[in-house]
């Protein structure tokens, strides 16, 4: 269990925690950059490999897909009981646990000796790391001084976007020379190491305090969460911000290397260099909701998003990849920012609510990735981006919802309420 070590009765709660510039905050951004990493490029370590697994064992993009719609998955169905082991056992020893488990099974991925070997092995894969998105944001909201909330936050989103863009371009360079099998053997190591640097930097704990792993704690947690409007909408915005970023990076692979484009295995693993701009958009998501208020930058975020879809249906290569980078950017900060506010809204069992928060964003995920796929088969790209613009409409019709509904509460507070 973690060690949490009694804070000074001068120090108030605010004082103590980390703050940008302050002891301990830089180790913290970087060990959490890192499990970030080590998360994203395990999750979807199969993603830019789907067309060479396809071809070994000789099954459509439907069926290839599940092998990232069974880690996203086991994510998303074990991600609220992995949060209550959080609220026992300390967020750093449940993140400790999950990522040694997950370069564990990374290790065993390149033997899978079946398609259905392979799918079940993903989604033990994807259960362990479950332990990481929800902890690691109530670790975040615990440690780390509220104005700077959103900051380290969309850090720790950055190391998910270097970690989604490393595994991929790296699995299609090594891949194009020696398969698929050895790729994700390379994407295990890497995660090992970043597994190892997370433990030994991140700072013990000093605001957590254990709870209760009794059910009707944890239901009544739930509940509570769940029966919050602001909460509710932020899960199904992050559920359909994914939706749209699973369908598309699923097919992309597809797509490029077919013809017209007929690219190689190592340049369709390169296109995930444009993480690079999530990296850039979820560190910047604070500055947004500083400038534009949290709606404006989710209708900014959808914006960015659905024209980037719109940019990726023509045939030219470089207007594909510019809409790749504007669904990346959108999609990026439109998750820096829900998440966030996850964390800000909820004021007790911070670690469910970013779990359902997370849960609902891995749904999001394995849809996105499924019905993207099949949308694939029937219709071509223009299917795949039919899906994607009706999810953004979604988080543009759920923001108007939340707007319209801060609008009426705000008529019904009484005078000088303030």
């Amino acid at each position: 269990m973690d060690a949490v070590p009694p804070v000074r009765a001068s120090d108030s709660d605010s004082d103590s925690r980390l703050t940008p510039g302050g002891p301990g905050y830089r180790r913290m951004s970087l060990a959490l950059f890192l499990a970030g990493v080590a998360t994203f490029a395990l999750l979807y370590s199969t993603q830019a490999l789907l067309p060479l697994i396809s071809g070994e064992f000789g099954v459509a993009a439907s069926e290839a897909s599940w092998t990232v719609a069974a880690a996203t998955g086991g994510l998303a169905l074990f991600v609220l009981p992995m949060s209550a082991l959080s609220e026992r056992f300390g967020r750093r020893t449940v993140m400790t646990a999950s990522l040694a488990v997950a370069v564990t099974v990374g290790m065993l991925v390149p033997f899978a000796p079946s398609l259905g070997a392979l799918v079940v092995l993903r989604a033990v894969q994807g259960a362990a790391l479950a332990g990481l998105p929800a902890s690691a944001q109530a670790y975040l909201a615990e440690e780390v001084r509220p104005k700077a909330l959103v900051t380290a936050i969309g850090l720790f989103v950055a190391g998910n976007s270097v970690g989604g863009m490393s595994g991929r371009v790296i699995t299609g360079w090594v891949a194009q020379e020696w398969g698929w099998r050895v790729s994700v053997g390379v994407i295990g190591a890497l995660a090992v190491a970043c597994a190892v640097a997370f433990r030994l930097l991140l700072p013990a704990p000093r605001h957590f305090t254990a709870g209760s792993l009794r059910p009707r704690v944890l239901l009544g947690t739930v509940r509570d969460h769940l029966s919050d409007p602001l909460l509710r909408r932020l899960y199904a915005i992050g559920a359909l911000f994914m939706t749209v970023f699973g369908g598309v990076y699923t097919v992309i692979g597809y797509r490029l290397t077919a013809a017209p484009f007929g690219l190689p295995q190592g340049i369709v693993g390169s296109i995930f260099l444009v993480y690079l701009v999530g990296a850039v958009s979820a560190s910047a998501a604070g500055r947004l909701v500083g400038r534009l208020g949290r709606r404006g930058a989710l209708y900014l975020a959808g914006g960015t998003t659905a024209a980037g879809l719109l940019l990726s249906l023509t045939a030219s290569l470089v207007l594909v990849l510019a809409g790749l980078v504007l669904i990346t950017a959108g999609f990026f900060a439109g998750h820096a920012v829900a998440s966030s506010a996850v964390s800000k809204t909820a004021t007790h069992g911070r670690a469910q609510a970013s779990a359902l928060y997370q849960s609902a964003y891995y749904i999001g995920s394995s849809v996105g990735s499924t019905v993207g796929a099949l949308a694939f088969h029937a219709n071509g790209w223009s299917g795949t981006v039919g899906v994607g613009l009706l999810a953004v409409l979604g988080v543009v019709t759920i923001t108007v919802l939340g707007s319209r509904a801060a609008r009426v509460a705000a008529r019904r507070e009484p005078v000088g309420a303030h």
